[in-house]
């Protein structure tokens, strides 16, 4: 899904096992073996069968990391395990019950990232940031949140021709629509996909504000880009209005290589990035 992903975990869900903390790599060994040869999809079997190197790896981990990796871990996997609970069946379009349900999901795969990542910054990156923990936590989160809710935005078309909704019920019935409507009728449908499109603009926003905060200049330019190209995104589906659930919108290569290569020759400077955002919001 390209470089706004990065912090987004924001992949279609794989149904995995969950080892106990205390089950023995060799066991993990003896499953993959088992079970991987059986995966048709080459790339997905090439991820199994590196499982037994990664939990070795984890073991090797600082103790207050290594349960990071953990507690992270559990939130990505029970947000992909309630989609594939919730949008079990591609035939029949199904909507998200409420706006809390899409608030859990966008946190739950990207939200809890902001949090890890940030956690994991002042734990090893010497004077990480001018704000204090606990705000620089409540950003991350709305900034992994924020570029979930793009992606969203972004896929609606292709999600709806797959059966999923993520967009909420409770708001489609106040318009007297139901989810197979959207395509059918898109403008109908524009006044619920511009509030989750504005909701996704303020969140880019608190990302700015959290990469603005970060010291060092090499993790603040890796971590403004996605910012930046989400700036991007959002312009470009305002600017695409209803047609967006009929086309595939997104920032071109030669954007995103022109972005990153402003992020560098600029070395990430405060003002340089905030001029940047103000430029990629607009067309």
């Amino acid at each position: 899904r390209g470089s706004i992903d990065s912090l987004a975990a924001a992949s279609s869900p794989v149904r995995v096992a969950h080892p106990s903390r205390s089950t023995p790599v060799g066991s993990i060994v003896d499953l993959v073996a088992s079970f991987a040869p059986l995966q048709e999809n080459a790339t997905e079997r090439t991820l199994l069968e590196s499982l037994p190197h990664s939990l070795e790896w984890l073991e090797q981990l600082r103790t207050a990391d290594r349960d990071d990796v953990r507690a992270v871990l559990e939130k990505i996997t029970r947000g992909q395990t309630l989609d594939l609970q919730r949008f079990d069946n591609p035939a029949e379009v199904r909507a998200l019950p409420t706006a809390a349900d899409l608030d859990e999901y966008t946190y739950l795969v990207a939200g809890c990232v902001g949090e890890f990542w940030t956690r994991l910054c002042f734990r090893h990156v010497r004077k990480f940031a001018r704000l204090s923990e606990e705000e620089m936590l409540a950003l991350g989160k709305r900034y992994g949140m924020g570029l979930q809710l793009i992606n969203i935005l972004r896929d609606a078309g292709s999600d709806l021709r797959a059966g999923r909704c993520y967009f909420p019920n409770e708001e489609l019935v106040a318009a007297r629509m139901d989810a197979s409507q959207i395509l059918r009728e898109p403008e109908r449908f524009q006044p619920i996909y511009r509030k989750w499109r504005e909701k996704a603009e303020h969140e880019v926003e608190a990302g700015m504000q959290y990469s603005q905060a970060i010291q060092n200049r090499r993790v603040r330019a890796a971590t403004v880009l996605p910012a930046l190209i989400g700036a991007r995104t959002l312009a470009l589906l305002r600017d695409a209005g209803a047609t967006a659930l009929h086309r595939k919108i997104k920032a071109s290569r030669r954007e995103v290589r022109g972005i990153i290569a402003s992020v560098a020759i600029t070395l990430a400077a405060r003002s340089q990035i905030d001029e940047m955002f103000r430029r990629f919001s607009k067309l």
